[in-house]
């Protein structure tokens, strides 16, 4: 896949995964986190759920990475100049700093729900905590020809395996929250209306892109009852 033509097609999109500001909420109702709580938003690609994390403490602050400078660059144009927000271009496996609130949406399983969480847990502070989402098979074992359509994630399970995974990391979990219909629609409606707007002028790269994005959108339409993905709210045991 042209890493171009998949830039092109996200380029100032609201978001780069499935979420709602209400799983954000959500976790606050979990946690008990400082009033100027320092907070980590791992993969935060355009910067849709540093609001919501801001409102998580009276005082809170945010710091921001993404790898990507075009995610990064999309985030300043909404939060450069405020005090509360840190963006910062870097690797997820680097956080620096510590926090109380470690957050990722959807970008855990990129180097595996343990690895992830062995890596941050230094980065956390006393009575931390890690809230992350990841793909998840709402039907343990899945339907092959479900199966099939998350070949890449060989590691991708049920419910019980991402707890399982957890613990081998040395932590346990405090709740978890399957993402809602429309967590996966404030993700997939802006994409289609930018797929229907790039689709007349894209050359063989992007319509590329584009026929996978759509494979992916039909997928889920077909089968969402039977994957999303799953929020989980753990800390170090």
């Amino acid at each position: 896949m042209s890493a171009e033509a998949f830039l092109t097609l996200h380029r100032n999109l609201p978001r780069e995964g499935p979420g709602e500001p209400a799983d954000v909420a959500w976790v606050g109702q979990h946690v008990e986190l400082p009033e100027d709580a320092l907070i980590c938003d791992v993969a935060c690609g355009p910067g849709a759920d540093i609001g919501p994390l801001l409102d998580l403490a009276p005082e809170a602050s945010v710091v921001a990475i993404d790898h990507h400078p075009q995610f990064v660059g999309e985030a300043a144009e909404t939060w450069t100049g405020d005090p509360r927000v840190d963006l910062r271009l870097a690797d997820m496996r680097e956080l620096g700093g510590r926090y109380d609130l470690i957050w990722c949406a959807g970008a855990a399983w990129f180097i595996g729900t343990s690895e992830a969480l062995k890596t941050w847990r230094s980065n956390l502070t006393q009575g931390g905590v890690i809230a992350f989402s990841e793909p998840c098979f709402w039907r343990d074992p899945p339907m092959p020809r479900v199966a099939a359509l998350w070949a890449e994630y060989p590691e991708m399970s049920g419910e019980a395996g991402i707890a399982a995974r957890v613990a081998e990391a040395g932590f346990e979990t405090i709740a978890t929250r399957r993402l809602s219909d429309d967590a996966w629609a404030a993700y997939y409606n802006p994409l289609l209306e930018r797929m229907a707007a790039l689709y007349e002028d894209a050359d063989d790269e992007l319509r590329q892109v584009l026929a996978a994005q759509a494979a992916e959108i039909a997928a889920w339409n077909e089968y969402g009852d039977e994957f999303g993905y799953l929020l989980s709210v753990v800390r170090p045991v």
